[in-house]
């Protein structure tokens, strides 16, 4: 949603059918500083079509009127069969988590709008990590995963439902970047986004050939005129494609090789499949074949191969790819060293169960297992580690699908990289989860991840590109891989280990983050424990000054050092529960805010919860039933922001506020869910 210099630069290189990256690493350097004071752009829905004009709608706020004259141009990124990747991009009727409230965000120019929804395909990192699309990949740079390398790369996957986002988005090192995970967005360990909404090019259209359901991208000039309209899902195009398995991918312009094609019931028993073509599987299952893989080894190695968009969206190129069948892989080892070159992938009606296998690749693009298009894995016990950027060890792109993950490890050590790299719905429990050289953990768009008695640990560069270094991202490019709507982060016990930078950032997007006794180790320069504000990343997220964070943060029994950061044109609702306690300054920070706007950020302690305040501090409204003192236990001053003294404190700190009450309204605070929920048994072939 945050839209900046390099989304805009992102866009411009969609429009002349340039591939995209959208990873969380790598970022480009295109100078769009002249086109910026000359145009902006909004996102959005078509949800009414009048003679001349029609209505937008992005899902976060009011509806644009936009109207059309004949020197606007028309065109279009989406050919039959993208349909944006065959996720379904849908911008109304999201849902905001209660307590928390949407902004704006795809406003037209000066339409004060608080997050506009900036298209850039930019992750938050600048660390190259998957959470931008592992922004590390170059080439590739619709792959990659990590925020911090979604600079001038698309987004991850745009999955359907709200459980895919684009892998990490931690810090965007240039370069950084690859499949499902967002490039360099900032300066997470984000993957580049496979394909960017460019790879078809571009083509003139009519009006008459807008329909309501596409999702858009207006352009208009300095005086508010719109200059140009990219369709950038098309609703035609997606019925086009309405299939599954290999029809989808036929119709989608893909075709697969294989060494091993499997399209009838089999079983592979103790045998050795190698490939090395260019761009190949070493095993396809398609036409609803039931493949059980055990006691075997799979490997890819290829020098030629591509990888890019068509694997980190659709799986060409992966060890194992199932797109339409069953897979039941057991007590096996994948190896791959191939750009593009998966370990385990389940795309559209392909569905994947997976044990007790060693899966390792060493190219970019090239995640250890993943999901995409609709495609659902089930993980138990799995040894995983990946080398490459854009990279994620357990990564989603375009598309989206479902992950169920139990036990194992999983390492990444690719620059934009992530540990998870989300753009779909995820569930990890009791397992390892290790990002060497990229934030831990990328978020994109409506996508969830839940870790339930994990251990986490993130290890972000810093980049000049980003606005700050962070551990955990959920924010939006634009970019077309993710939907927009809540990116959802849960995490229930274990621990969370940020090596370097701050702990949770949020942008251009509304988030929800549920924290409840996690165990938490800071790094040494630790910047924040949340930022929840626009940005002025150079990958381009959102429109500066429009493009903030609407998120819902709930604390659950939870410890939590550093500071809440927070500016005009986010809403922040905090809520401290059971026990919570904090250590810390709340700060409004304007830096991103541009003109400001009408956000604000809402603190609800509860009774048995303790804020330890370290320094003055700014919020609007504070409802507090716990405890409220400095680091030597004395009574800290609240005054109001109109000068009234509402506690007379004995602190040398004051806490300024909009309004205060003594009792706190938790009802809007967010409940974790259970392992119980999510889990899924092993089946019998395992």
């Amino acid at each position: 949603m945050v839209m900046k210099k390099r989304y805009l630069a992102i866009l411009m290189g969609l429009m002349v059918g340039a591939s995209l990256l959208t990873g969380c690493g790598t970022s480009q350097n295109t100078d769009s500083s002249a086109e910026e004071e000359t145009s902006s752009k909004a996102y959005g829905e078509i949800t009414a079509l009048g003679e001349d004009s029609f209505t937008l709608d992005s899902g976060m706020g009011d509806a644009i009127e936009v109207t059309v004259t004949d020197d606007t141009e028309i065109t279009t990124q989406v050919t039959a069969g993208t349909g944006m990747g065959g996720g379904n991009m849908s911008f109304g009727d999201m849902d905001i988590p209660d307590g928390e409230s949407s902004g704006d965000r795809s406003a037209a120019p000066d339409s004060g709008s608080g997050d506009a929804a900036d298209d850039t395909g930019t992750s938050a990192s600048g660390d190259d990590s998957e959470n931008d699309g592992d922004a590390s990949d170059t080439t590739d740079t619709d792959d990659s995963e990590s925020a911090e390398d979604s600079d001038g790369s698309t987004p991850p996957d745009m999955p359907s439902d709200n459980g895919g986002s684009d892998e990490n988005m931690q810090g965007m090192p240039s370069g950084d970047g690859s499949d499902g995970d967002m490039p360099d967005m900032s300066s997470s360990d984000s993957e580049d986004f496979g394909g960017g909404m460019g790879t078809n090019g571009s083509s003139t259209i009519d009006f008459d050939d807008l329909s309501v359901g596409d999702v858009v991208a207006v352009t208009y000039d300095a005086d508010g005129n719109v200059t140009a309209v990219m369709v950038l899902y098309s609703v035609a195009a997606s019925t086009d494609t309405e299939g599954s398995g290999s029809d989808t991918a036929s119709a989608s312009g893909i075709s697969y090789t294989a060494v091993n094609e499997y399209t009838a019931d089999a079983t592979v028993d103790g045998e050795n499949i190698s490939s090395t073509g260019t761009d190949e599987n070493a095993i396809l299952i398609s036409e609803g074949a039931n493949v059980t893989v055990t006691d075997s080894t799979v490997s890819r190695s290829s020098a030629d191969s591509t990888g890019g968009d068509n694997s980190s969206f659709y799986g060409v190129g992966a060890a194992i790819l199932t797109i339409d069948g069953t897979a039941y892989i057991s007590d096996t080892t994948v190896e791959t060293d191939a750009a593009g070159g998966a370990g385990v992938f389940a795309y559209g009606d392909g569905i994947v169960y997976v044990a007790d296998c060693t899966i390792t690749t060493q190219q970019d693009t090239s995640g250890g297992i993943h999901a995409a298009g609709g495609g659902t894995l089930y993980a138990w016990n799995l040894a995983v580690e990946t080398n490459g950027e854009s990279a994620a060890a357990i990564r989603s792109d375009r598309g989206g699908g479902t992950m169920v993950v139990d036990e194992g490890t999983y390492t990444s050590n690719g620059t934009g990289s992530p540990a998870v790299y989300c753009t779909a719905d995820i569930v990890v429990h009791d397992a390892t989860l290790t990002a060497t050289a990229s934030e831990a953990v990328c978020i994109e768009g409506l996508n969830t991840l839940r870790l339930y008695d994990c251990d986490l640990t993130g290890s972000m560069a810093d980049d000049s590109q980003n606005d700050c270094t962070w551990n955990i991202i959920l924010y939006q490019s634009m970019s077309g891989d993710s939907e927009v709507g809540n990116s959802v982060f849960e995490m229930v016990g274990g621990t969370l280990t940020a090596k370097n930078g701050g702990m949770f950032y949020t942008t251009n997007t509304e988030s929800t983050f549920t924290l409840s006794d996690v165990d938490i180790t800071y790094a040494d320069d630790s910047e924040f424990f949340l930022r929840c504000t626009g940005n002025d990343n150079q990958r381009g997220w959102g429109s500066s000054g429009s493009n903030g964070a609407d998120c819902l943060f709930t604390a659950i029994d939870q410890e939590m050092e550093g500071d809440i950061i927070w500016d005009s044109i986010s809403q922040l609702d905090f809520y401290m529960t059971d026990g919570s306690t904090l250590t810390g300054v709340v700060l409004d920070d304007e830096t991103y805010a541009g003109d400001g706007g009408d956000g604000y950020c809402n603190l609800y302690i509860g009774s048995d919860c303790t804020w330890t305040v370290t320094g003055d501090s700014v919020l609007s409204d504070l409802q507090n039933e716990g405890t409220i003192v400095d680091e030597s236990g004395n009574t800290v001053t609240i005054q109001g922001s109109d000068g009234t003294v509402y506690v007379q404190g004995t602190s040398q700190y004051t806490i300024t506020v909009d309004s205060y009450e003594t009792n706190a309204d938790l009802t809007g605070a967010s409940a974790v869910s259970e392992w119980s929920d999510y889990e899924v048994e092993k089946p019998d072939e395992l």
